[in-house]
């Protein structure tokens, strides 16, 4: 198996509590899903159930981190 070094996910949060939110991730397009436990302290933004962002990793050097999408008023 390969790990890979960059990657741009789209996530839809299912669930969350104070502590973990339940995410599906899937590629762009959309080939397959899996499900993932991520830290609330991951979102820089509003967690609630259905809203979507984006996991991003920019390099093999670096963290993941989510990137939250503008929600339009």
């Amino acid at each position: 198996m390969t790990t890979l070094k960059t990657f741009i996910l789209i996530g839809v949060i299912d669930s969350y509590d104070a502590k973990h939110a339940t995410v599906e991730l899937a590629t762009c397009p959309v080939k397959e899903s899996s499900v993932a436990i991520l830290p609330t302290s991951m979102f820089p933004c509003e967690i609630k159930e259905g809203k979507q962002f984006f996991l991003l990793k920019l390099s093999e050097d670096t963290y993941p981190f989510v990137f939250c999408q503008e929600e339009n008023n």
